[in-house]
């Protein structure tokens, strides 16, 4: 019986002894094995960040013709990219009402300063119905135009198909934005994309025509 047990175990050591010699001499298929779970995880962060982002290359609607298309122009995409969504928007000469606003509410710093978001721009000729008259009340009002400018504004940033997909957004105020439509036909509270997936440094933009008003508290 004693014996039994020492052959047993003695076959027991040799195959464990052969598997560790098998495991030592394919050093390609070892090194294989350990490669995948390196490049699967990085994959799944860059997708994980990338959530909202887009590149010049994905713009859409009629809208993206008025902007520069020299790439050195700093208003182009390709100048708005690097710059937080203010700053970029400064260049932007679509949009020389909209940053005039926000220079008047003082919320430059706040947009810059925000990690992902969603911007609802509205084109000049936007607050061009307002009137000037209107334009320069808000401009004198500091808080009001603040909480205007906030509800063009969501916390997290969405490409075009995210907000198609997730059918309204929080604004910034706390109160729902309604998407609807897509491509050229998407509409933000009703408000036709201009120019949607613009890309900045901190926020996706979408050019609209239109300027929104939060509904009454």
């Amino acid at each position: 019986m004693r014996n039994s047990k020492l052959a047993l175990v003695g076959a027991v050591a040799a195959a464990a002894l052969s598997i560790s010699a098998c495991g030592g001499g394919d050093n390609a298929s070892s090194g294989s094995t350990a490669a995948e779970p390196t490049t699967t995880t990085p994959m799944t962060t860059t997708q994980a960040m990338a959530d909202g982002v887009t590149k010049t290359t994905d713009v859409f609607g009629p809208g993206c013709a008025g902007v520069p298309q020299d790439p050195s122009d700093q208003g182009s995409l390709q100048g708005m990219v690097d710059d937080p969504v203010a700053t970029a928007a400064s260049s932007n000469p679509l949009l020389t009402k909209l940053v005039a606003a926000v220079k008047a509410a003082g919320l430059v710093d706040t947009l810059n300063s925000q990690e992902a978001i969603t911007v609802f721009a509205p084109a000049d000729p936007a607050f061009a119905e307002l009137g000037d008259a209107k334009f320069a009340e808000l401009a004198n009002d500091p808080a009001t135009l603040g909480k205007i400018l906030q509800f063009h504004v969501v916390g997290k940033r969405y490409d075009a198909q995210g907000l198609e997909s997730a059918g309204s957004v929080k604004a910034l105020t706390g109160q729902e934005l309604k998407i609807s439509g897509s491509g050229d036909a998407m509409t933000v509270n009703g408000a036709p994309v201009l120019c949607g997936n613009v890309p900045t440094k901190n926020a996706t933009v979408f050019v609209i025509g239109k300027v929104l008003t939060p509904p009454a508290a």
